[in-house]
Order: C-alpha cells, then structure tokens, then sequence
C-alpha cells in the first residue's frame, strides 16, 4: 500500500522541492499551506500551482491570523531588512543573531497542525523544507529542533502511545545549501518560475530582490550558472530585468 505524506508547501523554493522529493518517494502527497497572516502571501498562489502540477492527492490551506501576535517583520509593521551583507543573511549556526524575519515559534505550530492532519490520515510522514546550511539563522530550521519535534510527536499522539507506527519528520533540504537545493530540484523537474520566495514581493508579485529571501536565492542560482526564472523589481548588483 502506498504510503501517505503530509508536505508542508509554502509556495517557495524550498517547499517545491520537497514536495518532488516527496512524489519521487512515491509517497501520497497531502499538501499543507498556510494563510497565516504573511505579508507575501503572494507565495499561497505558488503553493496552488505547485500542488496542482504535482497532482497531490489533497491540498489544505489552513487560516491562522499570527498577525495578532506581529513580533516579525513578516507579520508586524516592521520593515523587511534589505541589502544585508552575504555573511549575515546566510547564518551562522553558532551565532545567536536572530533576524527580525524570524515569525516566532511558525516551524512547531505549522508541524503541530500537520502532526494532527497526518493523525487523521494515519500516516506518519511529514515532510518539510527546513535547511542549516544556507538559512537565516532561525532556530527552528536546525537538526537538533527537528529530533526534538519528532520525540514529541510520537509522545503526544494515540498513535505514538497505541504504537500502530513511529512518526518521521523528513527533512531532506537540512544539511544542503541552497545551490544543492536548486540542483536536486531541477533533476526532479521544479519548474521554480512558479515559486515564489521574496519577502517583500510587490502587490504584483514582483520580488524585491534586496531581502534576505532574495539574496539567497539569487547567489545560489549565479553559483549554477543559472538565471532565476523569477522576476525582480531588481537584482543586489543593480541590474534590472
């Protein structure tokens, strides 16, 4: 019988590539986005497309207004950080520099919500698109957050108790930098013009190409060889498409 996934799909780079990893698993795709308040909720669209071409068994998206909380530039009248300096927007692990991007505990609430979809489903796979390596320094994207996830979700569930199956969180972007990323989704197929990753996109949906979002993206694709599919209102160097 073929196994079930919950795949978290935020519309971005990331996302979209976990979710071909998850199809070229053979997993049962049940796609999970969120409409969560976001300044760029352009990416919901991306998230749509995405879901549709992989032709996911089911795709939710799930309301939830952390709006209420702000405390994030993603969520809050804060201004987006632009045209920080490469060193700093790709991370440092053994730093404790946490951008003001960082939406506060979004990667426990977002599992949370899929944990419970996946009990529904019984499956015990979730797959999401965390990375340690080129990230922003929010800390639950690292290895050590995941493992501690996957203990409470087999502690915390009837079926982790009842013992009908162990739950895992997949995470195959966790030790990749965003140029591997890109790499193993294009031998996947990603067709990443439809992603969206900017964090401050225009009401057209036109990314900025100066957020923290941006950069990486942009870096990791220069480093292929490649140019970005997406366009840009325009490009750290200045160049405009």
């Amino acid at each position: 019988m073929q196994q079930r996934a919950v795949v978290l799909l935020s519309g971005g780079l990331d996302s979209a590539t976990v979710l071909a990893w998850a199809k070229s698993r053979n997993f049962a795709v049940y796609a999970l986005s969120f409409d969560y308040g976001q300044r760029h909720r352009v990416e919901l669209a991306a998230a749509h497309a995405l879901a549709n071409a992989a032709g996911v068994e089911r795709h939710v998206t799930l309301k939830l207004d952390l709006r209420q909380f702000g405390g994030s530039a993603l969520t809050d009248q804060i201004p987006v950080p632009k045209d920080r300096d490469m060193e700093s927007v790709g991370g440092n692990p053994a730093s404790n520099a946490i951008p003001i991007t960082y939406v506060p505990a979004r990667n426990t609430v977002f599992l949370s919500c899929a944990l419970a979809w996946a009990e529904v489903l019984e499956s015990f796979n979730i797959c999401i698109g965390v990375n340690a390596v080129d990230y922003s320094g929010y800390p639950d994207c690292r290895p050590e957050y995941i493992a501690a996830f996957e203990r409470t979700a087999n502690l915390a569930t009837r079926a982790g108790v009842q013992g009908s199956g162990t739950f895992t969180i997949h995470t195959p972007l966790i030790q990749l930098s965003k140029m591997e990323i890109i790499r193993l989704g294009l031998s996947l197929g990603v067709d990443y013009a439809q992603t969206v990753s900017c964090y401050d996109p225009t009401p057209e949906s036109i990314a900025c190409g100066h957020c923290d979002a941006c950069y990486l993206r942009l870096a990791a694709f220069a480093r292929l060889g490649i140019k970005d599919p997406v366009t840009y209102v325009s490009r750290p160097d200045g160049e405009r498409p």
